[in-house]
């Protein structure tokens, strides 16, 4: 963290790959779920035409769910530098043991003017997660981002 931004970077070899498939945008990544969705919508009309409703519904739901998600997503970046006096609000939400990870949420305007929200995962319980959201959470408190 610096004085007026915050840089994130992408280590490791799942950094790498994100940094591949995502760059700085997710738009890419909904274009992969959006194309997800016209299969499932094909498949489940197939599936209707022919009389297997048990498919068809499968099929429905699972793509109206990821359109649900997409729809969600619209307003997440991936930009690695966030400028401090862009910041509204940063949320942390705790791990979930087993479910999920501990996350901040930081919220901010970006150069269009539009609110942003930039999601940084802390490490899981495999990785030494508690103690690393411990210094994270201390992290964010000195530098009044909490």
């Amino acid at each position: 963290m610096l004085s007026d931004k915050i840089i994130l970077t992408r280590d490791g070899a799942v950094g790498k790959f994100s940094e591949f498939f995502v760059g700085n945008s997710i738009s890419r990544i909904l274009v992969i779920y959006s194309v997800i969705v016209l299969f499932l919508f094909f498949f489940a009309f197939k599936a209707f035409q022919e009389n297997k409703i048990a498919t068809f519904l499968f099929n429905s739901f699972f793509a109206i769910y990821l359109l649900f998600k997409i729809k969600q997503s619209l307003n997440f970046s991936a930009t690695p530098i966030i400028e401090r006096n862009k910041i509204k609000e940063v949320k942390f939400y705790d791990a979930k043991f087993g479910a999920t990870r501990s996350r901040f949420e930081v919220i901010f305007e970006d150069e269009n003017g539009n609110l942003k929200t930039r999601l940084i995962l802390l490490p899981g319980s495999l990785d030494n997660g508690e103690s690393e959201t411990k210094k994270a959470l201390q992290i964010m408190k000195a530098e009044k981002l909490l």
